[in-house]
């Protein structure tokens, strides 16, 4: 793995490059949306993902469902977004009046009878996605073409699959906006070379030695293992396409998010979760401020490497500890290589064939 080299800066920004990572790396991977927690059944739950309106649904006695947000009549919107579900039976267009159930079935369209051609409400559902609860999260997929979620989250599974199944209670939630391309953030967490020199007194206490650093690496995931002060493992799991966990002995967990925003800027969004009634809200407060320490020293860093990315430029040899990142950028090489595009060629006129 180390005799392959970083991804070259070209790759890091540009509105070609945006373009394909939103609207085709994007689709090769399920999606988190929403804490179960936020939804219940009986409720709807509008979100907005990659500027994609969604609308997340719970019928009674079923499986959470996942819509386009928009009335197949005309395309508007048929709820506005909200933090948590919102109890519903019907959801009605504000436009003409369109009903649905929440399983997206049309009930009526008003003045049904007045269309000029023939009216069958069974071709007029809403456009469903995948949908599932994996985890403490609601995950969607946005085309058929994305891998099982399975084969997504095998490390996690495999190896905290007590904790992720338990920890069902979303505490604390942090969105915030970052200067630089998303997989300039990604890389940067899944860099294990930088923790000991930019975090000593914050991520460092809490992965500890570099010489008490373990490896694994399944096809999509990896993780970093390592002993924690408090007793116990420290799990720090790189996922597709941005994603991280963080699993504490106890039992917490942190999940963080690079989404793009434009070719320089991405969102970052952390989700904290615990098993209900395990830690009390002064302890929650203080567990999100000890994060959003390490990664605003983090935010610096990540935004000093965009400007350093902005021109032709052929980042160092990569250095053991960076192995999860060549991990994941090999992932992304292959999703390139399945558009036909060559890493190494490096001329506008290459990427530029990501539009085609």
């Amino acid at each position: 793995m180390l005799n392959q080299t970083f991804l070259p800066a070209s790759l890091y920004r540009g509105d070609v490059m945006h373009q394909w990572d939103i609207h085709t790396y994007a689709n090769h991977y399920w999606h988190p949306v929403a804490a179960t927690s936020h939804l219940q059944p009986g409720e709807v739950l509008a979100i907005t993902m990659l500027n994609q309106p969604l609308l997340l649904t719970w019928p009674t006695g079923e499986h959470p469902r996942a819509f386009r947000n928009r009335c197949p009549h005309r395309g508007v919107a048929l709820r506005q977004g909200g933090g948590t579900g919102q109890s519903c039976r019907r959801l009605v267009c504000p436009y003409h009046g369109w009903t649905y159930n929440l399983r997206g079935e049309l009930l009526a369209a008003a003045r049904e009878a007045d269309f000029e051609q023939d009216f069958d409400r069974q071709g007029w559902g809403l456009q469903e996605l995948a949908c599932r609860i994996d985890g403490p999260l609601i995950w969607i997929a946005l085309s058929d073409q994305a891998l099982t979620l399975e084969e997504q989250l095998q490390l996690v599974h495999t190896e905290a699959g007590a904790a992720w199944n338990t920890a069902s209670t979303l505490l604390r939630q942090s969105r915030s906006s970052l200067a630089c391309n998303w997989k300039i953030a990604h890389d940067n967490t899944l860099d294990d070379y930088h923790v000991a020199i930019a975090h000593p007194t914050t991520l460092h206490r809490e992965q500890g030695p570099v010489r008490d650093y373990r490896y694994r690496f399944s096809q999509h995931n990896n993780l970093l293992e390592t002993p924690h002060p408090d007793g116990g493992r420290f799990l720090t799991f790189g996922l597709p396409p941005w994603s991280h966990l963080l699993v504490w002995p106890d039992g917490r967990l942190a999940w963080l998010e690079f989404m793009p925003e434009r070719p320089d800027r991405c969102t970052m969004q952390l989700r904290l979760f615990a098993t209900n009634n395990a830690i009390d809200s002064a302890s929650s407060d203080a567990w999100l401020m000890q994060l959003l320490t390490f990664l605003e020293e983090d935010k610096a860093l990540v935004e000093s490497v965009q400007q350093g990315y902005q021109d032709e430029y052929t980042p160092g040899p990569p250095h053991r500890l960076e192995r999860r990142i060549l991990h994941w950028q090999g992932l992304y090489r292959e999703r390139l290589g399945s558009a036909g595009i060559s890493i190494e060629e490096r001329s506008q006129e290459a990427i530029s064939a990501l539009s085609s």
